[in-house]
């Protein structure tokens, strides 16, 4: 029996059922490759945060809003990424309480790598999307 709260249909909820299990899928391809590159799916997620920032080199407290953590395990993410020598801070200039994260070299060849295999796959997963987006109206 239907709660009455159920306003959705059949297909809708199958194409929802789709849009997640596409979702899933793409981020278990994201996952599978960081480790293939040699780190962890959060550090990938914190090296396209960082080299992605728009408004110049990020502060630790703008990468915890990107990423969606709390402070102190962004801290503890920043600091396995700086020993496995894929990001640097930098006392910022205007302000020494803050610190500026930046990529290292093997940081950014490791991203670079990640992002073109990202590409490709999200060539793919657009078109699938595309799909899925037009069935939910």
């Amino acid at each position: 029996m239907a709660d009455e709260h159920d306003t959705l249909t059949d297909a809708e909820y199958r194409v929802l059922a789709r849009f997640r299990f596409a979702l899933r899928v793409f981020l278990r391809f994201s996952e599978d490759a960081a480790r293939v590159a040699g780190v962890t799916p959060s550090q990938h997620q914190l090296l396209l945060a960082v080299r992605g920032y728009p408004d110049g080199p990020p502060t630790i407290s703008d990468i915890a809003e990107w990423l969606q953590l709390r402070h102190h395990s962004t801290v503890e993410l920043i600091d396995r990424a700086v020993e496995a020598g894929l990001i640097s801070r930098q006392t910022d200039a205007s302000d020494r309480r803050r610190q500026r994260l930046s990529l290292t070299r093997r940081g950014a060849r490791v991203l670079a790598s990640l992002s073109a295999a990202h590409q490709e796959e999200l060539r793919r997963f657009r078109g699938e999307m595309a799909e899925v987006l037009r069935e939910l109206g």
